[in-house]
């Protein structure tokens, strides 16, 4: 007599309740994952310098050494840059409390007008120059929390950047005996590569444009915006509002309603053109996850590992993607589920 399998119910209710699990322990430690999987994403990110020197047999410490320096000059350039202009900008909100509150008369007159004073009054209420003044104090607190977390990051980084060319090696000699895990993860680093190159392209297109845009219209910190834009950029879906929404506030302050509204439109038309309509072309199938999936894993890992788990989405729902569903020969069909591709059949003889 033969044994029962699992039914499947039990066996999905099982996964289920493991991924719970792991989510609410990686949940738990969110300040040590957080770090590790970005030195992870920037070590494979500059693997190409450290291949190219390897072919043009540098010494050993050079081969770790540039693409270490590499990733902390572009690390610090950003704080740098992030920390100067939020701090520019909380010197600069308070002093916009004037046409804040000119703006708060001028809806309570609108209201007035239409009858529905009490309304808009109770919402009003909820808004204040004080509040905008402690949002930016609670952005110059977050830019300075990761420049303490930085330590962390750059010891990864040097500790990866030392162990990358053993694990090259280990790879190249585990693909024999393990060949379904070994492409699984070349795969994962292949399309994490390409998905950072093209996102950082078009992130520094759509950047730059913002900040012309945003300075023909004299809204104020244009280039903090523009980096804002940037980060924003490696946020799937919903990234650009985020990055909209500082700025077209800030216009309305300065500019009232017909400034936030240019603002807004700016930034749609160069947005919605360029990662819409230009950028899909470009990355192809370098992600392999269909866009119900980019929403769910942006939700989850924001979830689990706060704003860096949002923009780490993408390289963390591939790397599970690689361990769990393509270094399983069986799991073709799972995986067709993830990328939103019917996976080839063989040809029938």
């Amino acid at each position: 007599m033969s044994d029962r399998a699992i039914p499947r119910a039990l066996v999905m209710l099982l996964i289920t309740a493991a991924a719970v699990v792991t989510l609410a322990g990686i949940k738990a430690i969110d300040t040590i994952v957080g770090p590790v999987v970005l030195a992870l994403v920037l070590t494979i990110a500059v693997s190409p310098i450290r291949a190219w020197l390897t072919r043009r047999h540098a010494p050993g410490w050079l081969v770790v050494a540039v693409p270490l320096a590499v990733v902390i000059v572009g690390l610090l350039g950003m704080v740098a840059v992030l920390t100067v202009a939020v701090v520019q900008m909380a010197v600069l909100v308070p002093g916009y409390s004037n046409q804040f509150n000119k703006l708060v008369a001028d809806a309570q007159s609108w209201a007035a007008a239409h009858g529905i004073a009490p309304q808009v009054s109770k919402a009003l209420r909820s808004f204040d120059p004080g509040k905008i003044f402690e949002f930016a104090q609670g952005l110059l607190s977050s830019v300075l929390g990761v420049v303490s977390s930085l330590l962390l990051i750059v010891i990864l980084l040097l500790a990866m950047s030392l162990d990358a060319p053993v694990i090259s090696r280990i790879m190249s000699a585990a693909s024999a005996e393990r060949p379904a895990i070994t492409t699984a993860l070349t795969t994962f680093a292949h399309k994490t590569r390409r998905y950072l190159l093209v996102s950082t392209i078009f992130g520094l297109i759509c950047a730059a444009l913002d900040v012309v845009g945003l300075y023909v219209l004299h809204v104020p910190l244009p280039l903090l915006w523009g980096v804002v834009a940037l980060i924003t950029n490696y946020i799937p879906n919903i990234g650009f509002v985020i990055g909209l929404v500082p700025p077209a506030l800030l216009a309305l302050l300065t500019g009232g309603i017909r400034a936030m509204i240019l603002v807004v439109i700016v930034y749609m038309v160069i947005n919605i053109v360029v990662q819409s309509f230009i950028q899909p072309k470009f990355l192809g199938d370098a992600v392999g996850l269909s866009t119900t999936v980019t929403f769910l894993s942006l939700i989850i890992w924001a979830t689990v590992l706060g704003p860096l788990g949002a923009l780490l989405a993408i390289p963390l729902t591939l790397l599970t993607r690689a361990l769990f569903i393509d270094s399983d020969p069986g799991a073709k069909w799972s995986g067709a589920f993830v990328s939103g591709e019917i996976p080839s059949e063989r040809p029938r003889s």
